[in-house]
């Protein structure tokens, strides 16, 4: 593996030109997270069809006066974020029964109780934030129409697998998005409809096949072949703790702006919490009153700003 500080000024390490798999990293590195005995989990595949750009107060207004996005930290790059929403962690469930038990009945499968969502406690499938409160969440087809319009002259985008990058409990899968014309990365392995990649691009969507979903393990996955039923159970022992993954989708801008209409932008708009380490030194950070506030200032007229919650944390 090689090292380096990234744009944020943080030590990683990372391979090129690979989605390098759990057991290829232990051949590769020796971390503590990654040697731990961890109860079975399930690994069910993710059709995402949504990105998100997390922010700080001076992203924010800096992505308010460009009317779009752009590259930062001496970078040409711009970072999104898969979004897994209830209606994926659904599907990707029953996906994943429907595989493991072909031949259920109609019985067994109203008997089946929701399992998967318990595995899914990492960061990445949380809506909290850990770069900025101020969330921009896009259909992944806007994003990419809008980036072929501007940077590709109408022709698709290409999209290359571009590095793993392991921090102490956190491995990114990152995916470079570029134009046609750049040459720059052809020597970057194309990003196909791989059955056994961490992650793959179908008809639109990103198929994400998460090698750990929990970070912190508090379940274990049960099988009962018998019931053809998956189940999730407490784990009798201390919650063990271990490396989490996600997918980060680099679009290449170099000093250009991705743009969208102001009124998008503010449409695709909501505040979230800030939650453990906080990987941006800005002290822009702030509060819902006072982010509503700064909003309001930049989009006078529109309705106020909206919290991205969790679903069962409306009313708490």
């Amino acid at each position: 593996m090689e090292y380096r500080k990234n744009r944020r000024g943080y030590p990683e390490k990372f391979v090129r030109k690979q989605h390098l798999k759990l057991n290829d990293l232990r051949q590769v590195v020796q971390t503590n997270y990654l040697n731990k005995c961890i109860p079975e989990y399930p690994r069910p595949e993710f059709y995402v069809s949504h990105l998100k750009h997390d922010t700080d107060g001076d992203g924010l207004g800096g992505i308010w006066t460009d009317n779009g996005f752009k590259s930062h930290h001496q970078s040409s790059l711009v970072w999104w974020s898969l979004v897994v929403t209830p209606d994926d962690m659904e599907s990707a469930e029953r996906r994943l029964l429907e595989e493991t038990y072909p031949d259920r009945t109609e019985e067994q499968t109203q008997m089946q109780q929701s399992f998967l969502e318990k595995f899914a406690t990492s960061p990445a499938f949380k809506k909290t934030s850990r770069l900025g409160s101020f969330r921009f969440t896009f259909p992944l087809e806007e994003v990419l129409d809008a980036y072929s319009e501007q940077f590709c002259s109408g022709a698709q985008p290409i999209m290359r697998v571009f590095e793993t990058v392991l921090y102490k409990q956190e491995v990114v899968y990152t995916v470079l998005v570029h134009s046609p014309a750049n040459q720059e990365f052809s020597d970057y392995p194309l990003l196909t409809d791989d059955p056994d990649a961490v992650c793959a691009y179908r008809d639109g969507r990103f198929i994400w096949r998460p090698e750990a979903m929990s970070e912190t393990h508090s379940y274990e996955l049960i099988r009962r072949p018998g019931e053809k039923q998956m189940e999730a159970q407490k784990v009798a022992s201390y919650p063990q703790f271990y490396v989490w993954d996600n997918v980060a989708i680099a679009l290449h801008v170099e000093e250009q702006v991705l743009k969208f209409d102001s009124g998008r932008l503010r449409e695709n708009l909501k505040y979230c919490d800030i939650e453990g380490f906080v990987y941006t030194r800005s002290n822009t950070l702030v509060s819902f009153p006072d982010a509503k506030e700064i909003v309001e200032e930049l989009w006078p007229g529109c309705p106020p700003l909206e919290e991205d919650k969790e679903p069962n944390s409306e009313n708490e």
